[in-house]
């Protein structure tokens, strides 16, 4: 870094314009790769803001003569001693020696003190070097750069933005746009430079000045490669003081997703159509804008955009008012935001887009889409406005902006984005049809849930810095859940369960992290955006939730949490701390001391059940999986531990409370219970083993009556002893003992995890070339074959059945492989007018992905979609082919983004990851273009998450861990440390352990 740093040019500008501060502000441009010197703009080599050669003003002609004073003199003089030839020409020696006089002795001493001063300037002279025959040659040498003059991740906390005034220029025919910045700040500590963020801005003017009215003086800027700028004054800014900073500059819209990106779809007339829009979180606002971009550096924004007359803008605050402009643009401008906001919740967007509107408890709520994509926008609203009425009543405070705006975006990466009043999302996130199933819609109204709740936790309330960022994802997560569960909104079926589980597998591994965590880095900030800031976040809350005593004191505690620091930034502890002050069973002592345990260190315990007589002791551990069954470690939790018994097992009043702090405890006396099943409804993050003796009576238990138990706990023991397994704890015997009631269940949950479970071994196997068909057709058939191919109005009805039929497909069942050929061609027959039940969409376009003839089809209706969740489901049947050279294609196009837009690469690749004949293609594709890839998707991102999940999961061979090693050690910065690489080496090593333990049984029962 240090060695970057000392190649910089410097320019120092002396600025006398204040006569009670005289400043020094040093300005450089940011150092350039060599690949981009070709392409940098002139303007960012001019020594002045930018001007050079061009004509200026008074104003820039004393900011010139600043810099002449300095440096433009002196290189005026240097040129003046410039010489092609030596000063003096020696002469030839005599040939006898005599003694000179005492005259010639005194001229020679001078002519020789004359010649070695002259040789001693010019060779001082900057810029000049001298061969051996005493000609001048051009000095190439780069001046010594001073260090940048702040060495932190972080920005320094000297100064506090107050207000942004954005004005913007999008160019969509040419893909640029230009910008003007003008911040007004406040000095909270004496400082002599103000460090700021900038990433691929060229700034061709810089001014600043001290106080609203005071005199403006032009600056120079320091840059450095991590994206920040700096101002360095030579004399303090003093505490309490307020300056302005105006910043001009342009640049290219971003060709990636983040940023403010270009993007482009094709109309219902095959028209190209282009937009631009933003998307900042985490790091990407500095992309649009100089700004201070961190959570913490909250302030209000006004933005003014100018435009063709045939576009439309939107941004976070309504439009106040539009003005034609002399070059026949108009200029929007928007009300100033009526809350401070932190940089990466600012959203502006440019292109064409028609509303649906209604207004909700006197707030505008409005739905936007393209225009053809209209009528798929009013379920949105509706759940947009019961949502947001909900929340306004849950959390006793109305949202504080004038309108909310959800966007349907035709090119978008994350699902869905918060920025405050401008929510933006994919179109399969917002967009579904009047016959859209009821899991679809759920999936919708999901998505809307937890960008709603984010208006509350995140916008109102922000973390302070990235290490937090589970104060905003999971609870987004836990309120997206619990609000769908309200009649009123939306039915959530076992959704929130299914994550629960995902979570725990995630966080066993040891390359897991703390849910609260030191970030250091870009990529390390990326990487926050995983199952364990959002699903882990939102599972610890229902935990201590429902650990609480009275069903509204969680309610209580956060309500207070959001008015004690509404508009403000927080970390863990404080969360922690409005809770503890809200009154609490006497079982806590309060909730900081029992959740600290739950935030502070990565992982989850293990709780293991043993009874002696009527005495039973609890034991917890950490549960670790790790290659070498080495699960050592101190921690310890602070655990809600519930348990039901089989004299109660159903009702909430059923459950009982024992709270486990250290490495064992035991309950009260326990008489005449058959078994105990602890970790009621599956609310505690948390595994248990039973024993030998424990897991025999549960599983008696449920082969004598399946409703002995709810559908979670009958779920969460099947997950648990498949996780079990993993550990080697118990046999995969036991496992497949346990499944044997199976056939008698009636509900989803516990079905879908045991498929999942076992669909993830079958993989293995697969990819072995070893085959489990049997077992899974022979526990599973009847279920199989009692499911119906008509509509279906449950949401739990479509989960279980969706799940049961895309696996008997996926095995190649002839029953269920005809029904779905038989759809599919009705569908064709009557050009797509005839439905497909929507959760019966996957099974019947993956079958059709199999066949020569009804691929080209597919892929034919797919080009010609306009409803997008179905056109996603065409997309995951194509890239489920076997056909080798189909696999290649599809990779290929969705890199290349045409046909296949290259924000759905991630999903193609996971789905061709799945089959034998695609997982290897998948894995040499990832390895041939890994640096368009991190083009295309940030280093650590969720999307690369994905795709490295996704291409090593199923490896489970020592030589495919040598090669997944060998790649992405020889990475280094383009990847090497990411956490998701070291997750998948460890998930290798432990497929390869388990596949060696168990290979033997699985043949012999599966």
């Amino acid at each position: 870094m240090e060695r970057e740093r000392a190649n910089l040019p410097r320019n120092m500008i002396e600025n006398s314009m204040f006569e009670e501060e005289p400043d020094v502000v040093d300005l450089t441009f940011p150092a350039l790769d060599p690949d981009e010197v070709a392409y940098e703009p002139r303007s960012s080599r001019l020594l002045v803001r930018g001007l050079g050669e061009n004509d200026m003003d008074e104003d820039e002609e004393d900011c010139e003569s600043s810099a002449r004073l300095l440096g433009m003199s002196f290189m005026n003089r240097s040129s003046a001693h410039r010489s092609n030839s030596s000063p003096y020409t020696r002469q030839a020696p005599p040939r006898s020696c005599s003694r000179p006089s005492a005259r010639t002795m005194v001229v020679c001493v001078l002519f020789l003190v004359i010649v070695a001063s002259m040789t001693m300037v010019l060779y001082f002279l900057p810029g000049c070097t001298f061969t051996k025959t005493g000609c001048r040659k051009e000095n190439k040498t780069t001046p010594i750069e001073p260090p940048f003059p702040w060495s932190q991740f972080r920005l320094p906390h000297s100064i506090r933005p107050l207000s942004y005034d954005l004005t913007l220029n999008p160019d969509l025919d040419n893909m640029n746009f230009t910008g003007s910045t003008v911040i007004k700040m406040v000095v909270l500590h004496n400082t002599k430079r103000i460090v700021l963020h900038s990433a691929n801005l060229n700034i061709s003017k810089a001014t600043f000045k001290v106080g609203w009215e005071g005199v403006c003086v032009c600056l120079q800027i320091r840059s450095l490669f991590q994206q920040q700028i700096a101002l360095n004054f030579s004399e303090e800014l003093k505490a309490g003081q307020y300056c302005v900073l105006t910043l001009d500059y342009s640049a290219n819209l971003s060709h990636t997703y983040d940023g403010f990106y270009n993007s482009s779809y094709t109309d219902k007339d095959g028209n190209k159509r282009v937009l631009a829009a933003t998307q900042f979180e985490p790091l990407s606002a500095r992309k649009a804008f100089p700004c201070f971009d961190e959570p913490a550096f909250k302030a209000t924004f006004l933005i003014k955009i100018n435009r063709k007359p045939d576009y439309m803008t939107l941004s976070n605050m309504p439009k106040a008012k539009t003005t034609p402009l002399n070059n026949g643009l108009v200029q929007d401008e928007f009300e100033m935001t009526s809350v401070n906001m932190s940089t990466y919740l600012v959203a502006f967007i440019v292109g064409n887009f028609t509303p649906v509107s209604k207004n909700v408890s006197e707030i505008l709520v409005s739905v936007y889409s393209v225009p053809e994509k209209k009528e798929h926008t009013d379920y949105a609203l509706d759940a947009a406005s019961k949502l947001l009425d909900f929340y306004n009543d849950f959390f006793e405070i109305n949202f504080p902006l004038k309108k909310l705006d959800l966007i349907a975006i035709p090119d978008f990466l994350a699902g869905a984005m918060e920025n405050w009043g401008l929510i933006t999302f994919r179109e399969t996130s917002l967009l579904v049809g009047k016959q859209s199933s009821p899991l679809e819609k759920q999936v919708v109204a999901s998505v809307i849930a937890h960008e709603l709740a984010h208006q509350w936790f995140g916008n109102l309330v922000t973390m302070s810095w990235w290490n937090d960022l589970w104060l905003n994802e999971g609870f987004a997560t836990y309120m997206q859940y619990m609000s769908l569960s309200k009649p009123c909104v939306c039915s959530q079926g076992n959704l929130f369960l299914a994550v629960r589980f995902r979570a725990l597998d995630k966080d066993a591994l040891n390359s897991s992290h703390a849910v609260s965590t030191a970030v250091n880095s870009p990529e390390q900030v990326e990487e926050m955006f995983d199952s364990v800031s959002y699903e882990k976040g939102a599972s610890i809350l229902l935990m201590l939730n429902a650990s609480l005593s009275g069903d509204q004191q969680f309610r209580k505690g956060i309500i207070q949490y959001l008015k004690q620091f509404s508009g403000l930034n927080t970390d863990t502890n404080d969360l922690w701390n409005s809770l503890t002050q809200i009154e609490v069973s006497t079982q806590h002592q309060n909730v900081s001391e029992m959740m600290s345990s739950w935030t502070s260190q990565k992982g989850f315990p293990l709780v293991t059940v043993s009874r002696k007589g009527d005495q039973v002791t609890l034991t917890q551990e950490h549960f670790l999986l790790t290659s070498d069954n080495a699960t050592h470690t101190s921690s310890l939790w602070n655990i809600p531990v519930t348990y039901v018994s089989d004299n109660c097992s159903l009702a909430p009043e059923c459950r009982q409370l024992f709270t486990l702090k250290t490495k064992s405890g035991k309950t009260q006396s326990i008489n005449l219970v058959k078994w105990l099943k602890l970790n009621y409804r599956n609310t505690g993050f948390y595994i248990v083993h039973y024993g030998d003796d424990g897991w025999a009576a549960l599983r008696d238990a449920l082969a004598n009556d399946v409703s002995v138990l709810t559908h979670e706990d009958r779920a969460s023991l099947i997950h648990n002893i498949f996780a079990l397994s993993r550990l080697g704890r118990v046999s995969f015997r036991h496992v497949l003992n346990l499944l044997n009631y199976i056939s008698n269940e009636t509900e989803t949950s516990p079905v879908t995890e045991a498929l999942l479970q076992l669909n993830k071994i079958y993989q293995l196997l697969d990819k072995r070339q070893e085959y489990s068909l049997t077992y899974i057709l022979h526990h599973f058939g009847s279920l199989m074959d009692k499911q119906t191919w008509e509509e279906q109005e449950s949401v739990s009805k479509q989960e279980l059945r969706s799940a049961l039929l895309e696996t008997a497909c996926g095995l190649d069942d002839e029953n269920c492989t005809q029904q779905a050929k038989a759809l599919f061609k009705q569908y064709v027959d009557s050009n797509a007018t005839s439905r497909i039940p929507g959760d019966l969409q996957q099974v019947v376009f993956n079958v059709a992905a199999q066949s020569a003839e009804d691929w080209p089809t597919l892929l034919n209706l797919y080009g010609h979609a306009t409803y997008d969740a179905e056109k996603r489901k065409m997309l995951r049947g194509l890239a489920s082919t076997q056909d080798a050279r189909k696999i290649v294609w599809i990779l290929k196009a969705g890199l290349k983004g045409n046909l296949i837009q290259t924000q759905e690469l991630p999903l193609v690749i996971s789905t061709v990851c799945k089959g034998f004949a695609g997982y290897l293609f998948a894995w040499d594709f990832i390895q041939e273009n890994w640096d368009r890839l991190i083009e295309k998707f940030p280093v650590g991102s969720f999307a690369i998450q994905t795709i490295i999940n996704s291409a090593t999961s199923q490896f489970s061979t020592q030589a495919h861990l040598d090669q997944v090693q060998g790649f992405f050690s020889s990475l280094k910065e383009r990847g090497s440390q990411m956490r998701s690489v070291q997750e998948a080496l460890e998930t290798i090593r432990l497929n390869k352990r388990w596949m060696e333990k168990n290979l033997r049984t699985l043949q012999k029962w599966l």
